[in-house]
């Protein structure tokens, strides 16, 4: 489970420090056991079962990941979250 409140402490560091290796380095140290992922928000993918962003900023979106069964998967569920992705948004896009 990631708390709302946790996602927003993310999200508040992560526009202070800028979305960088080194800052998802440190939210790992600091966050653990929670997973984080650092890509490109089209990397992320588009389709069925891919949820939607549960923060967005223009920078980035942060999506939550399930990882209790044998694949990772995004979701929606707070409850069942066991790491965020951190995806940078293309700043160059209209």
């Amino acid at each position: 489970m990631i708390s709302s409140e946790r996602l927003d402490q993310v999200v508040r560091i992560v526009e202070r420090a800028g979305l960088t290796e080194q800052t998802v380095g440190a939210l790992r140290e600091a966050f653990a056991p929670i997973h984080f992922t650092y890509c490109r928000d089209e990397d992320v993918g588009e389709g069925v079962g891919v949820s939607a962003p549960v923060r967005t900023t223009p920078e980035f979106n942060l999506y939550l990941v399930d990882g209790q069964a044998a694949c990772l998967r995004l979701t929606a569920d707070p409850d069942a979250a066991t790491g965020l992705v951190l995806a940078e948004l293309d700043r160059g896009a209209p």
